[in-house]
């Protein structure tokens, strides 16, 4: 069983907010809710504070402890951890999914993506974003925009002649 969010996947969103969440990405969130298998429904942290993303952030139970685990040890006060603990903390909400595998995305959810009423009655998608240890959910069109910037982005940050592979550090400098 993986624990790691990879793919991606675009899923309908009905017009009371619910879509399912991919089977794969299930598998994964089982695998870091420590409540599973004795609670078949699994739970996930959907997180829509931050910037200006227009995009949710989703954290299995354990990953999102890791991230707290990580906040706690910033010092008290510090408008960092401030910033993170507001917007990684307060603006979340824990989520589970429904015996059909779906989950309704929450109002505050929506409103970042920018996913209407309109578009949901419409039958508006979602896409699924594997990113290893979460996995972001977006409002289909705003999503394909955002890859369709990936190429300026690479020509930004890859050094000319060289793949993406050349951005991975070298084998000893991984750090777990």
């Amino acid at each position: 069983m993986s624990d790691t969010f990879r793919g991606e996947f675009n899923q309908k969103v009905d017009a009371k907010a619910r879509v399912s969440v991919p089977a794969v990405f299930r598998r994964a969130l089982e695998a870091g809710d420590p409540n599973h298998p004795s609670s078949p429904r699994p739970r996930m942290v959907l997180v829509y504070g931050g910037d200006d993303r227009a995009f949710c952030e989703v954290f299995t139970i354990l990953g999102m402890r890791r991230v707290e685990a990580r906040i706690r040890r910033m010092k008290i006060g510090d408008r960092r951890r401030i910033y993170l603990q507001r917007n990684m903390i307060t603006l979340s909400q824990e989520i589970e999914v429904d015996d059909d595998g779906r989950i309704v995305l929450p109002p505050k959810a929506r409103e970042r993506m920018g996913l209407t009423a309109d578009a949901m009655r419409d039958g508006a998608e979602a896409t699924f974003a594997g990113m290893l240890d979460s996995f972001q959910i977006w409002y289909r069109p705003v999503y394909d925009g955002d890859l369709a910037s990936q190429p300026a982005l690479a020509r930004e940050i890859l050094p000319e002649g060289e793949d993406m592979s050349s951005l991975l550090p070298d084998d000893d400098d991984e750090g777990g």
